[in-house]
């Protein structure tokens, strides 16, 4: 049986929205969910000044926000096998070790603190290029993960790397469960050599050549899943306004976390950067290296 999806909790609307997408997808895929919430150790929230009772306020608030997650998922989902945690230490540590035994981490994209103010910033990123499973950035307002809605799709990001296969096998797999059809992705920009005149270049010829790119990238997957309905879009623009745009009717969009050009090189970078801040839906960051990816020597997870 796979590992449970694991949420991490704060009580901030986005956690809460965090739950909902995580309780659905459990639901989905059949396996149990976990909320962890993560209380500073004695260290981690010294003070010059000691603050008489904080550390008994923080374990009972902890315990509501988990009691709240937990009746959040059951009410959706009752008889999903939920689990919850109250665990201590720097939230980016936690979520690392917590999500070696599980199938899926997913976070809300603001919060109060723990899990809160950097998850789009250090945390998300961070823990997309450091874990092997599926991080999935969720703000509040998404798409309610139910019955699918008229438009609804998966969108993927893909470029001509294989670094892309991971998150597409990731995206026909949401696809499946949702019974909504994918779409892949491909943003590319002209060549800076095209402005100084000293280069010709067949824009059509270009755009066809990407086409057959991302066509043969899907192909695989369109045989692998023959009930998923895939397309793929072409767009000459920056990745992350392709993509931006084509996560206003998505479920949920995904990218991988690493590849060589277009979307692929810049997804840790300017692009999930981008795509995290803007994107209109759930994003899926998938793990491109079988394993994930140690930390650099000297260098520790933010706390």
């Amino acid at each position: 049986m796979a590992g449970p999806i694991l949420v991490g909790v704060d009580g901030s609307p986005a956690a809460t929205a965090a739950v909902v997408w995580a309780a659905d997808d459990a639901a989905r895929k059949g396996v149990p969910l976990a909320a962890v919430h993560t209380i500073p150790s004695p260290a981690y929230a010294s003070r010059p000044y000691p603050i008489p009772g904080l550390g008994e306020a923080l374990l009972r608030a902890g315990d509501q926000i988990l009691r709240e997650a937990e009746q959040t998922a059951r009410d959706r989902h009752p008889d999903l096998a939920v689990s919850t945690r109250r665990l201590e230490g720097a939230p980016a540590r936690v979520l690392l070790r917590e999500a070696e035994n599980a199938s899926e981490l997913v976070v809300g994209s603001r919060g109060r603190g723990g899990f809160a103010g950097m998850l789009l910033g250090s945390v998300s990123g961070h823990l997309a290029g450091h874990t092997a499973v599926p991080v999935v950035v969720v703000r509040p307002g998404h798409m309610p993960g139910g019955v699918p809605d008229a438009g609804a799709e998966v969108v993927v990001g893909v470029d001509e790397s294989e670094e892309c296969e991971p998150a597409l096998a990731y995206a026909f797999e949401q696809a499946r469960l949702r019974e909504c059809p994918v779409r892949a992705v491909y943003g590319w920009r002209l060549p800076p050599e095209i402005y100084t005149g000293w280069f010709v270049y067949d824009l059509q010829e270009m755009r066809q050549l990407r086409q057959t790119i991302a066509t043969g990238r899907i192909a695989g997957w369109r045989a692998r899943y023959p009930g998923v309905r895939a397309e793929v879009e072409v767009i000459c623009d920056h990745p992350v306004r392709a993509l931006v745009e084509a996560s206003a009717t998505a479920y949920v969009l995904v990218v991988g976390s690493h590849g060589r050009s277009g979307i692929g090189a810049m997804v840790l970078g300017s692009v999930s950067r981008g795509v995290l801040h803007h994107a209109r839906c759930p994003v899926a960051v998938v793990c491109s290296r079988p394993g994930g990816r140690p930390p650099p020597q000297g260098r520790e997870p933010p706390e």
